[in-house]
């Protein structure tokens, strides 16, 4: 075996350990929480199913690509929660660490097509990062609706905390804006999401 295709073999039996890295988000069933390969493998379907709806063009091909590797550095840096203000402060180092090991595992030119394509990707700044952004906050929402607001619940998030995070969807996916606001109005009634508080008093 030359040693090109040894280091894809290593990177591909390493990205298994993406089956075993939990994430807060509840399957819809409720029987347990999701890895981080069950959630790539569904945005990038919900990234197909989708498209026609984004209101600027996308390469889908690079899309669900960036879907299949967003979260792959997760495998050493662990998942941040999205709403783990103390978590994020490291987020970024961590993230690159782990991105540093990881992708050298592969040939040098496919390592960094791969290191690409999740640096797009998490700045968000071109449409395909943007889309396939808008389509990883929206999973997690879809499937807190469906749990009882699970994560809202558990870790007391505010409806300004919500409406921040799934701002990029109103860019991205306005045709689901109103489906997005109706689900916050109907937790945040129910108590699963809290209020905005209060500002403070002069």
């Amino acid at each position: 075996m030359n040693d090109k295709l040894k280091g894809q073999l290593d990177f591909l039996i390493e990205a298994d350990k993406m089956k075993s890295i939990l994430r807060q988000t509840l399957l819809i069933d409720k029987s347990r929480c999701e890895n981080d390969a069950e959630h790539s493998w569904h945005i990038a379907l919900m990234a197909m199913t989708l498209a026609e709806y984004a209101p600027f063009e996308i390469n889908l091909d690079r899309v669900i690509r960036m879907a299949l590797v967003h979260d792959l550095v997760e495998i050493y840096a662990g998942d941040t929660f999205a709403y783990d203000t103390a978590g994020y402060q490291s987020k970024d180092e961590r993230e690159n660490e782990a991105a540093d090991k990881l992708f050298s595992l592969l040939p040098v030119e496919q390592g960094c097509v791969y290191r690409t394509l999740w640096e797009e990707f998490d700045a968000m700044q071109t449409p395909d990062a943007i889309y396939a952004s808008a389509i990883d906050r929206l999973q997690p929402f879809i499937n807190n609706s469906l749990t009882d607001g699970h994560t809202w619940v558990q870790h007391g998030v505010t409806v300004d905390q919500i409406y921040k995070r799934m701002a990029i969807v109103k860019e991205a996916l306005p045709a689901l804006w109103e489906f997005i606001e109706n689900v916050i109005d109907e937790n945040l009634k129910s108590g699963r999401i809290k209020p905005a508080p209060s500002a403070p008093l002069v």
